[in-house]
């Protein structure tokens, strides 16, 4: 811990390798230092800091001739001959340490029985990657309306002493009424129970989410560079 009681932040510089290494090792598949969620968890994969020629045949060798990965870094990839990019996008890594969580009445508990509803407003509200057995990674929240889910957040990677917020979605038709902010905090007042700091990811060019996140407690800690890579 730091001075302040706050865990050490280095770990969020690398938070898919330290969760995949902590509290989601149980996920990890792995060749040597190369390690990543299943496909239909996560499609974060990670590799060491200091990533060397074997880390690359390692995980070349993980996800096969021509396979996919999402990497996330401070600095822009560097892959030996043969790899090529897919997609780059600049994001920004935000931390809680001043939020103010607060559980909401109208949060109620999603588990596998719930993928359905939550696949069906992924699709109507894109808010990043979310696969059939996501649910896995922790806790997740919904607000039902009407027989329906219209919006939701849960929890994703979790490295030592953290825990970040993710797929916060709301359906546009509801959209203006509060109801991210309610689930965001219900899950950071899940992730404070556990005695952990809630942080989180937002696209760069996402203002008015950053704007959001900024107002309920949120810092920037750094930006970040999301990367997809097709292996040789």
């Amino acid at each position: 811990m730091t001075a302040v009681g706050l865990p050490s932040e280095t770990v969020l510089d690398n938070p898919a390798y330290a969760s995949l290494h902590g509290a989601h090792a149980h996920l990890a598949e792995r060749v040597g230092n190369a390690v990543r969620y299943p496909a239909d968890v996560s499609p974060f994969t990670a590799l060491p800091d200091d990533t060397s020629a074997r880390d690359w045949a390692d995980l070349a060798e993980l996800i096969g001739p021509g396979g996919r990965v999402s990497l996330s870094s401070a600095v822009v990839l560097r892959p030996p001959a043969g790899w090529s990019a897919e997609f780059s996008g600049e994001g920004v890594q935000l931390v809680g340490d001043d939020v103010r969580p607060g559980v909401d009445e109208r949060a109620v508990p999603l588990g596998s029985d719930d993928v359905p509803a939550m696949l069906d407003l992924v699709a109507r509200t894109a808010p990043g990657p979310f696969e059939t057995r996501t649910v896995d990674l922790g806790d997740y929240y919904g607000i039902i309306e009407d027989g329906r889910l219209v919006a939701m957040a849960g929890e994703r990677l979790r490295p030592p002493g953290w825990t970040e917020i993710s797929a916060v979605c709301t359906d546009p038709r509801v959209r203006g009424r509060g109801l991210a902010t309610a689930l965001v905090l219900t899950v950071a007042a899940g992730i404070r129970a556990r005695g952990e700091t809630p942080f989180l990811h937002a696209a760069a060019d996402n203002t008015n989410a950053i704007r959001l996140y900024e107002s309920l407690g949120f810092r920037r800690r750094r930006r970040v560079l999301f990367t997809s890579l097709i292996a040789p």
